[in-house]
């Protein structure tokens, strides 16, 4: 993927739970439900001149629940329906892996299922990003945690699991979100304010 060389900050959103209702596995198309304020909180971020790249765990590929033709189409219909609304994504990585899963080719430690860092280290081969400027939005600890190891901003949407995760887990962790966000709108409208400083 060739792009200019001047560096730009990059937003990593999380999916399942702060892009789409949090329904456990997406194991069925009719399951992916987009969240109403998400194509303007993405364009936002275009419009800003953000990179805007996707970073998701996907295991159940390799616990056998789904193929990964299903990730690769429910990502289509995901920029199909932002394209509609005239947001767009740079970019949607994903980790199919899972140590103890069913289907061989995917049951393996990796470095990309986060918290670890791989689907961010790939993203910065393919885009010349500004990694001081950037943040990582989701709604799990895993996901300020991967923000935290990669040394971005990270903050936390109160949907999906986010709410569970602010009363029951981050009490117990030496991370803290930067932000807590009531969702991905919030969350860029929080961003644009810092970066706006």
């Amino acid at each position: 993927m060739a792009h200019s060389e001047i560096k730009r900050p990059a937003v990593f959103i999380d999916r399942d739970g702060t892009i789409n209702e949090q329904m456990g596995y997406i194991n069925h198309i009719d399951r992916f439900k987009i969240f109403p304020f998400v194509p303007d909180a993405i364009r936002t971020l275009n419009k800003r001149g953000f990179w805007v790249i996707v970073v998701s765990n996907q295991s159940g590929v390799a616990r056998g629940y789904f193929p990964i033709s299903l990730v690769h189409k429910v990502h289509e219909y995901l920029r199909e329906a932002l394209k509609r609304e005239g947001a767009y994504l740079d970019d949607i990585l994903f980790c199919p892996h899972y140590p103890n899963g069913k289907i061989p080719e995917y049951s393996k430690e990796c470095s990309c299922r986060k918290p670890r860092p791989g689907l961010i280290r790939l993203a910065q081969k393919r885009f010349p990003i500004d990694m001081e400027s950037s943040y990582v939005i989701g709604d799990r600890y895993t996901d300020i945690e991967l923000a935290k190891r990669c040394n971005l901003k990270g903050i936390l949407v109160k949907t999906g699991y986010g709410l569970g995760d602010i009363e029951y887990v981050f009490p117990y962790l030496d991370i803290k979100p930067d932000y807590v966000a009531v969702d991905l709108k919030d969350a860029v409208k929080w961003i644009i304010t810092q970066n706006a400083r």
